[in-house]
């Protein structure tokens, strides 16, 4: 199988749906989910500034009817979780209850990050909701950026680790899979993906996106990968199908933002009812901020 098999995010006059802050490096609107619900799109996402300004300072819950115009509907601060940053949060239904926010958290003063959770009856009542810490790390493991696939009583999370074993070399990142009967206890299944020697995506591999399944093809992922801990932030996009015991990347250059650092990252799919995919990427622009940006294929 080849990319051009697949609806993958290619850069084509994408269209901004939540622009950066403010401009320049370090002010990013991304690192978002989106979920199709009855007719309404719900999207979520971090606010991030520059590390002087306090890296991810916020996540966004916002509605929609198009999937291209959004209206904030809740907030939650980054102090009420006492952690120092916010990275991917996700938004899911949960059936006989309502609605869960699952949070990237970032440690104060250290390279870890647990995952947390909060949840409600409605998207508006989130940051009031109850708490419930889902994935808590270690001191050997960070874990972040949960992508979650709901089946009947069925949960299953793609979760992005960090080492934290090797001082210097926390950027690291492999993919694990988890599993669940309530989206709240999760079993380890091991390693799925991790990046390739050699490769653009040798320094880590994340997975951002399982893509809607098509009959006669393997089921598959987009994910993140960078060459180097220097490259880090300014990830680019690959493709992985599974092949029944992990996730093997599929050949080719990752897809990539035209603009400044390139980046491309943090790619959500949701599968439209007539066949089509709607994509939310967190993309590179010329002055190195990143935008939230959204495009149908």
């Amino acid at each position: 199988m080849t990319l051009d098999a697949l609806a993958v995010p290619t850069y084509d006059d994408p269209l901004v749906v939540v622009p950066a802050p403010a401009a320049g490096a370090g002010n990013w609107a991304g690192a978002a989910s989106a979920v199709l619900v009855d007719g309404t799109y719900w999207l979520t996402y971090r606010v991030r500034r520059p590390l002087s300004e306090g890296r991810g300072v916020s996540v966004v819950i916002a509605r929609s009817e198009d999937g291209e115009q959004f209206t904030t509907v809740a907030e939650v601060q980054r102090e009420a979780f006492g952690c120092e940053s916010f990275e991917r949060p996700v938004l899911v239904p949960v059936p006989g209850i309502g609605w869960r926010l699952y949070l990237s958290c970032a440690t104060p003063d250290s390279k870890h990050w647990w995952i947390d959770s909060l949840t409600a009856a409605t998207p508006e009542e989130i940051p009031h909701g109850e708490r419930r810490m889902v994935l808590p790390g270690d001191e050997t493991v960070a874990v972040k950026d949960p992508v979650i696939v709901q089946h009947s009583d069925s949960w299953q999370m793609f979760v992005c680790c960090h080492p934290l074993t090797d001082p210097g070399h926390e950027d690291r990142m492999t993919t694990r899979l988890m599993r669940s009967s309530d989206g709240l206890v999760w079993t380890d299944h091991g390693e799925v993906l991790a990046g390739q020697a050699g490769e653009w995506d040798a320094r880590g591999a994340r997975v951002t996106a399982v893509l809607p399944w098509r009959v006669g093809s393997p089921p598959a992922v987009l994910y993140d990968g960078r060459p180097d801990a220097e490259s880090n932030w300014f990830e680019t996009t690959g493709v992985a199908t599974w092949d029944g015991d992990r996730l093997i990347p599929l050949a080719g250059p990752p897809l990539s933002s035209p603009h400044s650092d390139g980046a491309w990252r943090y790619a959500s799919a949701v599968a439209l009812p007539d066949g089509r995919t709607r994509f939310y990427v967190e993309a590179a622009r010329p002055d190195g901020a990143h935008d939230l940006v959204t495009l149908v294929r």
